[in-house]
């Protein structure tokens, strides 16, 4: 992470919680189409197969994430959350009920977004990672600003980079842009694949898409470990999908 070490925001994170037993993740950024859907929907898989109970709070007019959710896993409960009053009345209620309530906020800035911010213990900042994304991060965050100010400290926020390329090498703007913020940047990028385009139209998540989506499964696997080490239940299998068998890779059967 920039600026602070990923051990430094975990700790941030937990001494957050101490007092708590839920915690609400937002997905936020004051632009559309920078991954907020993928992100959110593929925690709360994450989230649902480490065991722990969860809730999506859809807050995106185009509600993709719940429409995913419901198909990948409708056990898992989704609530839709149109306004700001909506925010206000419903989300504390949904913190009671489950472990981690993960919100996926409108492409705007708006109020609904605000109230999000109101209740976060973690606002997540998926950002695209161009020269263009990092001169606007300070106009684009600066509503999370507004809610610490508020807040007096929290939500502690971190950007992560999303649909960027496979060649991608994190920029000196990007880093100076989140240094003169005093804003986190994940460690762990989100590549510009196939499979994370494919997941939501399955009704699946990369990491139960085989051999082909391996790559979207560690990265977004590793992401998640990064930004909620505590959620970590090492005792399920891992997410991560094993190599072919030789003989299948060669194009012959596995005896």
């Amino acid at each position: 992470m920039a600026g602070r070490s990923a051990a430094d925001f975990a700790c941030q994170i937990i001494r957050g919680r101490r007092n708590s037993r839920s915690m609400i993740v937002a997905m936020v950024n004051s632009k559309g189409g920078v991954g907020k859907s993928t992100l959110a929907g593929s925690l709360v898989g994450w989230l649902h197969m480490h065991g722990h109970r969860v809730i999506l709070a859809d807050c995106d007019t185009q509600q993709s994430s719940s429409e995913w959710i419901h198909e990948a896993l409708p056990d898992v409960p989704v609530c839709r959350l149109a306004n700001a009053d909506e925010v206000f009345e419903e989300l504390p209620l949904l913190a009671r009920e489950a472990e981690f309530v993960i919100a996926d906020g409108p492409g705007s800035q708006t109020e609904t977004s605000r109230a999000l911010l109101m209740f976060a213990d973690l606002a997540v900042l998926p950002c695209k990672a161009s020269m263009f994304e990092a001169r606007a991060l300070d106009k684009n965050t600066a509503f999370v600003r507004h809610a610490q100010t508020i807040r007096k400290g929290p939500p502690p926020a971190v950007a992560v980079l999303s649909m960027v390329g496979r060649d991608y090498r994190l920029t000196k703007d990007m880093l100076d842009a989140a240094e003169a913020l005093q804003l986190t940047v994940a460690t762990t990028a989100i590549t510009l694949r196939q499979a994370y385009a494919d997941a939501p139209g399955q009704g699946n998540f990369v990491w139960k898409m085989g051999y082909s989506a391996r790559d979207a499964a560690s990265e977004v696997d590793a992401l998640f470990r990064e930004l909620l080490p505590e959620a970590i239940n090492e005792n399920l299998v891992s997410l991560r999908p094993t190599r072919r068998p030789l003989r299948a890779q060669m194009g012959g059967t596995q005896v």
